[in-house]
């Protein structure tokens, strides 16, 4: 048992620690130029589910993360190298979030994107934990994590880079 929990604790160490290297590059905090919505505490997520109901909707992996802000391994995903034309979606709602044209290879793991379809389908809040200060993206439509989003992306775009847990998202192929 110890065994197992030791190599756990060193598995979240070593994902933490990938996500905080993809964006070691550029420390900048991100501004209001990025035209996403913070979100505010008394902010109303369209879909109300309590922990039950989500339980019997979500995959176990999915719960953990859309609803428990877990993070999936990197390189896990289906969607990591997943380059059909479609739309993403949220993986518990289907509230549309991003467009296969702004999707790119960054090289961190997890699936990423330089844009949102529309910055109205994703809220954010600051994300503190983990000795780190990041920037927390949840869908606008039920407040599922999705990941986060760093300002290191292609500066030839947006220069953000939305770092998403694949686990949180569906597709819609065109």
């Amino acid at each position: 048992m110890k065994n197992i929990n030791l190599f756990l604790t060193l598995l979240a160490v070593l994902v933490i620690s990938s996500c905080q290297q993809c964006s070691a590059q550029n420390k900048k905090p991100l501004n209001n130029k990025t035209n996403m919505k913070e979100i505010i505490t008394n902010h109303q997520f369209e879909v109300q589910k309590n922990e039950a109901e989500w339980k019997q909707i979500l995959t176990p992996e999915q719960y953990a993360i859309l609803r428990l802000k877990g993070t999936e391994k990197p390189f896990t995903s289906k969607f990591e190298d997943h380059y059909d034309g479609g739309t993403y979606t949220c993986g518990a709602c289907g509230n549309p979030l991003f467009s296969s044209d702004g999707k790119f290879d960054s090289g961190c793991g997890w699936p990423s994107f330089y844009e949102a379809l529309d910055s109205t389908k994703i809220v954010t809040q600051t994300d503190n934990n983990h000795g780190m200060s990041r920037i927390e993206i949840m869908c606008a439509k039920c407040g599922g994590h999705l990941g986060h989003v760093f300002n290191d992306g292609p500066k030839n775009k947006t220069g953000l880079r939305y770092c998403v847990n694949g686990a949180s998202l569906g597709f819609k192929k065109k």
